[in-house]
């Protein structure tokens, strides 16, 4: 029997911890880019005290990152000053991502709670996908097992990775009306999804898929027909920029690949386990490093 994989990664989490913490964390020269781990040290009232989920800018001159602790969110000024913390115990069972939309609105998943979250920016709980603590399959329209990630299309539309049991990509509208299901047959075949971990949208609508377990980016129509696969390890995080500049983090190799149209354009090493990705409006990238409980900024070198 396999086991399971939110259990692996917890086991490779308790056997770094049992080793010991690392030295605080300084800045990495790349050959194009700098890495910071420095940049946003936790107070020494709030340490982490689990991994660091998820990050990402809210375009205004902040960072938020997702924490599997309390309080989850943590907000940092883009030059790591601490500016605030928020998130109850009773909302999240296991925080796994965080994105923010065009209007600024926060979306995050909860794996284990079985449910998606969207937030205004003062944390107030405005929409809810899924029904805590229940488990749905392949066909359902209102129910996940696992969500991983979430994006949000120009117009609105929600588009749901459900991956870690489930092997498909949920299409709602804005309004969280079912729309359809993209994937939804585990397996490694052309359109077949094993493991979707994360989800972009591109500028025609097409739909990219993470398919960590695959190891590659699945690519979709707007209309849910598959159309390539693009060899690229994808257990991260996943998101494409306005000239459609695509960005996959891979926590086994420890870096983020850059593609443009399918193929490999460069590749930002030393990032320890990169989970979650994102970009600001500057181009400067964030990372959250899982394993090392740290929040990475990355910079290209002037």
């Amino acid at each position: 029997m396999k086991t399971p994989l939110l259990t692996l990664c917890a086991v490779i989490v308790l056997v770094s911890l049992a080793v010991g913490q690392a030295p605080a964390p300084t800045a990495q020269a790349n050959e194009k880019y700098v890495v910071n781990k420095a940049w946003a040290q936790a107070p020494a009232d709030l340490p982490w005290n689990a991994a660091t989920s998820s990050i990402a800018p809210d375009g205004k001159g902040n960072v938020v990152v997702f924490v599997r602790a309390m309080p989850f969110f943590r907000m940092f000024k883009t030059d790591g000053t601490f500016v605030r913390s928020w998130g109850e115990a009773s909302l999240f069972s296991q925080p796994h991502s965080l994105t923010f939309d065009r209007e600024g609105f926060i979306w995050t998943t909860d794996t284990a709670g079985q449910v998606v979250y969207k937030f205004d920016a003062s944390g107030k709980l405005l929409l809810t996908l899924g029904k805590k603590g229940m488990a749905g399959d392949n066909a359902s329209q209102e129910l996940f097992n696992q969500p991983s990630a979430v994006a949000i299309a120009a117009n609105g539309d929600i588009y749901v990775s459900d991956g870690y049991v489930n092997s498909r990509v949920v299409h709602f509208n804005k309004d969280g009306k079912f729309i359809r299901i993209i994937g939804g047959t585990k397996g490694s075949e052309p359109g077949q999804l094993q493991l979707p971990h994360g989800v972009a949208i591109d500028s025609a609508g097409r739909i990219l898929v993470g398919d960590s377990d695959n190891k590659r980016i699945s690519v979709f129509d707007k209309d849910g027909k598959f159309v390539e696969n693009w060899p690229f390890a994808s257990r991260g995080g996943l998101l494409i920029t306005a000239d459609d500049t695509v960005y996959v983090s891979d926590v086994n190799a420890g870096s983020i690949s850059v593609l443009k149209n399918g193929k490999l354009v460069d590749t930002i090493g030393g990032l320890g386990r990169p989970h979650g990705i994102a970009i600001d409006k500057d181009g400067t990238l964030y990372a959250a490093d899982a394993m090392g409980r740290a929040v990475t900024k990355i910079t290209p070198k002037k």
